[in-house]
């Protein structure tokens, strides 16, 4: 299985052998699994603090001749807090119980709750394979994004993209490909439903192209302002990246030093 690799320009370049990982089979369930487990270990701990509502209360005695007793008040025998002493009369309001104002919350979020999922390596590097060989159908690329310009997947572009150091070269690359449709699609930011509004991550946006690159370089610097536009190493591809929302066929770019990297090294095998 070939595919063609293009030039910075848009032109035709020349040929390359696609690695064995682009011919396994798709199995949407597994590309599903390893990225809900990748979604699961990026979630934040939260949780309340153990001793919060537990301070200010101390237990009242019901004794009659002692210091500070609640006896002869008709009052129940939870922890309170004096608010007002005159002598040894007090005046006194429920505190530390779950059903008092200010009191301890009855059954609170633990921090100590572990919310990160195991997958079993094996099956990990399958869905990682699975979801390449994703990215090279075009039926399921289509779905989600815009490529009305594009004829064939995957879209394969010299090593010396990787050496762009300026937004302005990755945009004008992107839309000698025929990509200037999509990004236009992820341009656009809409709020978020739901209480993520109050929480630091009002809009959303939808995710775009992902750019994959052999190493290190300029251009995942250069990119990093384009809207929706990822760019990540071939060794560090995970499931969740290839297939966010865990939906497998994300438009992905290739370059042909990253393709060689993934036949040569045998990477999710």
């Amino acid at each position: 299985m070939k595919a063609q690799i293009y030039k910075i320009t848009g032109e035709k370049s020349s040929e390359v052998e696609l690695p064995f990982q682009f011919s396994e089979p798709v199995r949407e369930d597994l590309i599903r699994r390893a990225a809900l487990v990748i979604r699961a270990g990026q979630r934040q701990l939260y949780g309340t603090d153990p001793d919060a509502g537990t301070r200010q209360g101390r237990a009242t005695s019901k004794r009659r001749h002692r210091y500070s007793t609640t006896y002869g008040r008709g009052w129940s025998r939870i922890r309170r807090k004096a608010l007002m002493r005159r002598g040894t009369q007090f005046q006194w309001i429920g505190a530390f119980v779950a059903n008092a104002v200010k009191g301890r919350a009855a059954f609170p979020p633990s921090a100590q709750r572990v919310f990160a999922q195991k997958l079993n390596k094996k099956e990990n590097q399958k869905a990682i394979r699975s979801a390449i060989a994703a990215t090279a159908i075009l039926d399921l690329v289509s779905k989600k994004h815009t490529i009305s310009g594009i004829k064939s997947l995957p879209i394969i572009l010299e090593t010396d993209f990787e050496n762009l150091k300026k937004a302005k070269d990755v945009l004008a690359a992107f839309e000698k490909l025929g990509l200037s449709a999509e990004l236009e699609r992820c341009s656009e930011k809409r709020v978020r439903a739901g209480k993520g509004k109050k929480r630091g991550r009002k809009y959303v946006r939808k995710a775009g192209p992902l750019i994959i690159v052999s190493k290190e370089c300029s251009l995942q610097k250069a990119a990093d302002s384009l809207p929706g536009v990822e760019t990540v190493s071939v060794k560090s591809l995970n499931a969740f990246l290839l297939s966010p929302g865990a939906q497998a066929g994300r438009l992905t770019i290739w370059t042909k030093g990253a393709i060689e990297v993934l036949g040569k090294e045998r990477l999710f095998v």
